[in-house]
């Protein structure tokens, strides 16, 4: 028996308008957010190798707060950017991901199945190939594995931005998806692998605020100085706990309820969504995170000495420094083609009609561009300002660099065809407001 073909499953094929218009608006804004992590990150390495270094590393590693009641909460500048700054990430992470699941289009099964599967195939095989670039080196080495499996949605897409192409929206939707839970693995990660030691008070007493928190938003609490104090409360206690502060980000943002979007027709006759508290919390966070949090954590992580072309060099021959590369640069991409090439032949899916394989190994390559979390990871792993931890910020650092220049090249190659693409999908010749492309039937 054959199969029909107006029938069978299609890879990356369009979802619906409303949420590839959504996805639209959070890239446009992670777009602002990349150019100015790309700012920090450059000002950074200018400083930190100027002859002015002294100064860079005395402000990161410079004390701020104070130990009340016997909290640990005196700490440097780098670890305040770290542990609290980016809880702002992930709480934007949590939100995202959890209204992804509930009122997105991954709330289908079928379509959430390619990126998870994409997602767990980018980090195991850059895991795989750092373990066998530093099996020998031993002292600890192999406690960065985790290091390049992280993709930097912020960066890569500031890459997209800046080649102007135009990438087809299910792909676009395929890698902000595929970012945001390699971010949620890479949290689990963090919990389960580099976490030493639990105060199970502090943790047993995090639940606390937590639970108070979600059950005002559950109520539909909007006020900041409700709220606020409850998400301090629970990322301090958190924090107490031994396990990583970004957690509690997590955590919060799984506790606001999404609300599923309704829709209704105005006098106009226009339809008018009806944004839910998840995605009122992400609006209004996004821009913190993006334009603040990222940032200055990018800002006080990326700062490493070279020592010059020859300092460099060295670094760059380390095999802590090669694991990181060939990770990011080779394993993200084998990884996520290698898992879609797999499960389209398991399933008999077809890529859509209007995409080529070439073009999803693009994306491939832009999940190869590792930064803020795989950094975070790199300071759990070998310490922040250590020797070890210098090495993972060449290797990070060279490694994004090598694949945003490859994805660049690539993508370029084939912005003649996302231009015809994006004119089809863009059509609307009934002036609507919605695409006519959208409006048909999909395979």
């Amino acid at each position: 028996m054959t199969d029909n073909p107006s029938s069978s499953r299609r890879l990356f094929s369009r979802g619906s308008w409303a949420e590839t218009s959504r996805v639209s608006t959070i890239l446009r804004k992670e777009t602002v957010g990349g150019v100015i992590l790309l700012v920090a990150a450059a000002a950074a390495l200018v400083w930190a190798n100027s002859p002015w270094a002294e100064s860079y590393f005395a402000l990161r590693d410079l004390k701020v707060g104070a130990e009340p009641f016997g909290l640990h909460l005196q700490l440097t500048l780098g670890h305040w950017a770290a542990d609290g700054l980016l809880a702002i990430f992930f709480l934007v992470v949590g939100l995202e991901l959890k209204r992804e699941f509930v009122a997105g289009d991954l709330r289908d099964p079928r379509r959430a199945a390619l990126p998870i599967a994409a997602a767990v195939g980018g980090m195991v095989v850059p895991a795989l190939i750092f373990v066998a670039v530093t099996a020998r080196v031993g002292d600890g080495a192999l406690r960065g594995w985790a290091i390049p499996t992280a993709t930097d949605i912020a960066f890569a897409v500031a890459v997209l931005a800046v080649i102007s192409t135009h990438l087809p929206s299910a792909l676009r939707t395929f890698l902000l998806t595929l970012a945001v839970v390699d971010d949620l693995l890479a949290i689990v990660v963090i919990a389960v692998f580099y976490t030493d030691e639990i105060e199970v008070w502090a943790l047993a007493a995090m639940l606390i605020p937590l639970a108070a928190f979600a059950l005002a938003v559950q109520r539909g609490v909007q006020a900041w100085w409700v709220l606020m104090p409850l998400g301090v409360a629970t990322w301090v206690l958190m924090h107490e706990s031994g396990v990583h502060a970004t957690v509690a980000g997590v955590l919060l943002g799984f506790a606001v309820p999404v609300r599923r979007s309704a829709t209704r027709s105005t006098a106009a006759g226009k339809v008018r969504h009806e944004v839910g508290l998840a995605e009122h919390f992400e609006h209004r966070l996004r821009p913190l995170s993006a334009g603040l949090a990222i940032p200055v954590f990018a800002f006080f992580a990326a700062g490493v000495s070279l020592g010059g072309l020859s300092g460099l060099s060295r670094s760059l021959t380390d095999p802590i420094a090669l694991g990181i590369i060939a990770g990011l640069v080779l394993g993200k991409p084998i990884g996520i083609l290698g898992t879609t090439r797999v499960l389209a032949s398991l399933t008999r899916a077809k890529l859509d009609s209007s995409l080529r394989w070439i073009d999803v190994l693009g994306v491939s390559m832009l999940a190869g561009i590792g930064f803020t979390v795989s950094l975070l990871i790199g300071d759990l792993a070998y310490g922040l300002g250590s020797d070890r931890d210098e090495l993972v910020k060449v290797g990070v650092l060279t490694g994004s660099l090598i694949a945003a220049l490859a994805a660049s090249i690539l993508l370029l190659s084939r912005n003649a065809s996302y231009r015809r693409i994006h004119q089809v999908e863009t059509l609307d010749a009934d002036h609507d407001g919605v695409p006519d492309v959208y409006q048909t039937r999909q395979d």
